[in-house]
C-alpha cells in the first residue's frame, strides 16, 4: 500500500465535567487527508485546502505528530500528506487533534501498522501541543479510538475506551467566530477550591457509571461543571441562553465543547437531538453571529481509510 485517503472525525472534548480526560467522536463531521510513500525521506505537506495553514512540517500540528512517529521508526522512505480541512480552527470540535491523530494514522498504515491505536495517542499529542502550548489527549484520544475516552492518566498515558449508550446523540452548535484553545486556556485559574473539586469528582464518577450503565439520567445529572465553564463561558456570545434553551428542550445536558466557541449537548435519541438542535438554534439567532448545526450520533470506529 503507497497511498491512502483517510477521514479524520470531529470530537467534543471535556464534556463539562471531564476537562482535559473525557471526549467523544462524533459522525459525519470531519477532515480528510491523503498520504503517499515517496523515496525522500521524511515528511512534506504538499496541499491544504479549506484553511490557510503552514505547509512547513514544524509548523503544521499534522507534520509535528508525523515527524514525531517517523522518527521513532526511522524507515528508509518518506512521506507526502494533504490535508483537505472541513473542521474550522477554533471551532472547539478537534479540528487540530483532527490533524494530528490523522496524520500519526495514515503514517502508521502505510509503515505495516508497528503501532498500536492506543500508541499512536502519545505520537498525536506532540501536534496537539503545538497548538495549545500543552500535550493533552481529550480530543486526540476519542478521534483515534472512536466513542468515548477517559484520560485515567497521563504518566505514563492511561486511556481507556468507553462504548456509547446506543441511543446516545450529540448537538454541536458552531459560531463562525475563532476562540483560540491558548486564549480559552488562558482564563483558567490555576488552582480549585476544595468544595468545587469535590463536586466536580462526583459528577466525573458519575458520567462515567452512566456511560457504563446506559443510565441516560445519570448521565444528565453528571454533566455539570463547576470549575472550567464559569470561567470560559463569558467568552462564548449567547452562551446561557443557548444551555438553557437546550436544557429546557429536554437535552440531557449542555455545555461548552472543548476550548468553545462550540456549545454541546447530549441527548437521547435522534428526535430529542432534533428538537434541541433547533430550540439551541432559535436562541443563538439573537446574537446576530452566524451558526453551523450538527446532529450526530456517537462514532464507535474513529479515524478510518476511505475511498474516493
Amino acid at each position: 500500500m503507497n497511498e491512502i485517503k483517510i477521514f479524520c472525525p470531529a470530537t467534543i472534548a471535556n464534556l463539562n465535567c471531564g476537562f482535559d480526560v473525557m471526549g467523544l467522536c462524533l459522525e459525519g463531521i470531519g477532515d480528510e487527508m491523503v498520504f503517499r510513500k515517496v523515496p525522500e525521506k521524511g515528511v512534506r505537506i504538499t496541499k491544504i485546502t479549506g484553511a490557510d495553514l503552514p505547509l512547513e512540517t514544524d509548523k503544521n500540528v499534522a507534520g509535528v505528530a508525523a515527524l514525531a512517529l517517523v522518527n521513532a521508526v526511522n524507515p528508509d522512505f518518506g512521506f507526502e500528506i494533504e490535508i483537505h480541512k472541513k473542521i474550522k480552527a477554533g471551532s472547539g470540535i478537534g479540528s487540530s487533534s483532527a490533524s494530528a491523530a490523522g496524520a500519526v494514522y495514515g503514517i502508521n498504515v502505510l509503515l505495516g501498522n508497528p503501532f498500536s491505536k492506543h500508541q499512536l495517542i502519545d505520537f498525536a499529542m506532540k501536534g496537539e501541543a503545538l497548538a495549545s502550548g500543552s500535550e493533552h489527549a481529550d480530543n486526540v484520544a476519542p478521534c483515534i479510538l472512536g466513542g468515548f475516552t477517559l484520560v485515567r492518566g497521563y504518566n505514563p498515558l492511561d486511556v481507556i475506551k468507553i462504548k456509547s449508550p446506543s441511543e446516545m446523540y450529540a448537538v454541536v452548535l458552531h459560531p463562525q467566530i475563532e476562540l483560540k484553545t491558548s486564549d480559552s486556556r488562558a482564563v483558567l485559574s490555576p488552582t480549585v477550591p476544595l468544595k468545587e473539586a469535590i463536586t466536580q469528582w462526583g459528577n466525573l464518577g458519575g458520567l462515567i457509571a452512566g456511560l457504563y450503565t446506559s443510565s441516560y439520567e445519570l448521565i444528565g445529572r453528571s454533566l455539570q461543571d463547576v470549575i472550567i465553564e464559569p470561567m470560559r463561558k463569558k467568552l462564548i456570545p449567547g452562551f446561557d441562553i443557548t444551555k438553557n434553551s437546550a436544557l429546557d428542550a429536554g437535552a440531557l445536558g449542555a455545555g461548552i465543547s472543548g476550548a468553545g466557541p462550540s456549545i454541546f449537548s447530549l441527548c437521547k435519541g435522534q428526535a430529542a437531538a432534533e428538537k434541541v438542535a433547533y430550540a439551541m438554534s432559535n436562541a443563538f439567532l439573537e446574537t446576530g453571529i452566524p451558526f453551523d448545526m450538527h446532529v450526530s450520533r456517537v462514532n464507535e470506529e474513529g479515524v478510518k481509510i476511505i475511498t474516493n
